[in-house]
């Protein structure tokens, strides 16, 4: 029968020249646990919570006892990272989910945990992370790094190199709502006057479609259907860094953000009429691109941020927005007009309902004037009406 004990030990005691283990109260006390496997002593350093050492101590003696216990490999956590980035997201994610989980290993993750053996990173090394980089850093900044530690040890725990993933129980921080900015319709048309083509067209086509920058930068004149005034969105562009496109091509063409970003949209009498000219005058590109540069090739989309859309903000006298904004202003329009939700949605390409309500939702007219009476009516009239719309649970 496999066992084990419960010990607590305080660097600080130790150095007062207190030896072995102790009860104090100072904070930087750790527990540690000890257990037999076969003939050999085993110690773990949990930390300062009693309750999470109990949970692993637990762990550890029922794998003893089912014969499923096995030692992590001592890799640390800086080996493997490079490890999980080859052999996990590199081949599922996309590349610009791939290029944030490197840059949250490289910057915070790696300085944080790196020399430390991936089997010794417990809760109360990470949790004292948290605490120093939230004070810096924006809740949703340390969420997503989280994320990205939530990634690699669940891919640790899946291959067996560690035994529980330290990150249960470490809730995400909480993020305040943003109230998002959009341009007004006189605002939109001050953008346009000032600004010059094909970038003109460029944020037209991004307030009257709400698709994303790479989505527009990556449509093709095939994904123009003129007779029935659809635009279809079936693609993305992904453009790399200098550092990661060295030597290579730094554009990429990749899937859209979800399944349900893979949709069709509503092309507007004055955008079709905007596209129509802009195909004339705008250059022959081997990829078939609606917006390229004058060799044909894609629109780099920092660059146009920075040397088109936000000069052109300051030109016409409107405050700083970011292009996204424009899917924004194009959701807003779509409310003003009383469109309905489900409508918005498949616009936007939102996988569910619920994202287009947590974002947009505020924007929705409440109009509750003479709801009452109404329901009274319903009920209580002489010659109530049978209800005719279906309810679904």
């Amino acid at each position: 029968m496999a066992r084990g004990s419960i010990y607590k030990r305080c660097e600080i005691c130790r150095k007062e020249g207190i030896k072995g283990f102790t009860n104090c109260s100072h904070k930087e006390a750790q527990y540690i646990i000890c257990y037999w496997v076969g003939h050999k002593q085993k110690w773990e350093t949990v930390g300062p919570i009693k309750k999470e050492a109990e949970r692993i101590l637990g762990l550890r003696v029922a794998a003893i006892t089912q014969g499923t216990y096995f030692k992590p490999p001592d890799i640390t956590f800086k080996d493997f990272s490079r490890k999980w980035i080859e052999n996990g997201p590199q081949v599922r994610v996309k590349p610009s989910t791939l290029r944030n989980y490197q840059s949250d290993l490289n910057t915070h993750l790696i300085p944080a945990f790196g020399d430390c053996l991936l089997s010794h990173v417990n809760q109360e090394m990470i949790e004292r992370f948290f605490t120093r980089l939230i004070k810096i850093r924006s809740p949703k900044t340390v969420n997503n790094i989280r994320l990205t530690l939530h990634m690699l040890m669940s891919y640790a725990l899946k291959i067996k190199y560690i035994s529980y993933n330290p990150l249960f129980g470490i809730p995400p921080f909480k993020v305040e709502h943003e109230e998002m900015d959009f341009l007004q319709p006189h605002e939109i048309q001050l953008l346009l006057q000032h600004a010059k083509e094909p970038y003109k067209t460029i944020f037209l086509t991004a307030v009257l479609t709400g698709m994303r920058r790479g989505e527009i930068l990556a449509l093709q004149w095939g994904d123009i259907d003129w007779n029935s005034n659809v635009i279809f969105v079936r693609r993305s562009i992904y453009w790399s860094t200098l550092k990661e496109g060295e030597g290579k091509t730094r554009w990429q063409f990749v899937s859209p953000k979800s399944k349900r970003s893979i949709r069709s949209l509503v092309m507007s009498p004055r955008l079709k009429e905007a596209l129509e000219i802009h195909r004339i005058t705008a250059p022959v590109s081997a990829h078939d691109l609606v917006f390229c540069n004058s060799e044909g090739n894609p629109i780099d989309p920092d660059n146009m941020v920075k040397r088109e859309f936000l000069p052109t903000l300051s030109f016409a006298g409107l405050r700083r927005i970011r292009f996204h904004d424009l899917r924004h202003s194009y959701t807003s329009l779509l409310i003003a007009q009383g469109e309905n939700v489900k409508f918005i949605q498949s616009q936007l390409g939102h996988a569910s309902i619920q994202t287009t309500m947590d974002r947009y939702g505020h924007l929705l007219p409440v109009n509750q004037y003479g709801v009452g009476s109404k329901l009274d009516s319903q009920v209580f009239s002489s010659h109530p009406q049978e209800l005719t719309v279906s309810l679904t649970t």
